[in-house]
């Protein structure tokens, strides 16, 4: 029997205690976890190492997570990659900024480990069935 590859998660996050939360509760969940602090690092992870799923957090001090998701999915390499955005930000204005720019979901910080995995699971089991519908 084979064995099941753990899936990517890449969590970009200015915030060291936010990028420790996932680290820990991510990889004690059965994720391959790799920790980007700001902009620039999450596009020399991509390259090397590509997710299956990105976190980005909005507020960050080299590029905001939106216009880094915009660079993403107008980039033919990465624009199937999903992003949830996580951020302290809950305002309706940065959630539709968010989605219109290619994020697939939001959550509000302090984020709730359930929470988090649930919408990284429901995200990647979406993405299984768009890819078999697709190849089928």
């Amino acid at each position: 029997m084979a064995a099941v590859e753990k899936k990517r998660i890449l969590a970009v996050d200015d915030d060291a205690s936010i990028c420790e939360f996932y680290e820990t509760s991510l990889k004690m969940a059965g994720y391959d976890v790799r920790i980007a602090a700001n902009a620039r690092i999450a596009k020399e992870s991509i390259l090397l190492h590509r997710p299956d799923l990105i976190l980005m957090d909005i507020m960050m001090p080299d590029q905001d997570g939106i216009s880094l998701t915009r660079e993403l999915r107008a980039d033919r390499k990465t624009s199937d990659i999903p992003i949830v955005m996580v951020s302290g930000l809950a305002d309706a204005g940065t959630l539709q900024d968010a989605l219109l720019f290619g994020a697939v979901g939001y959550l509000v910080k302090p984020i709730d480990i359930d929470a988090l995995k649930a919408k990284i699971d429901a995200t990647l089991i979406a993405i299984e069935h768009r890819n078999a519908k697709k190849n089928a």
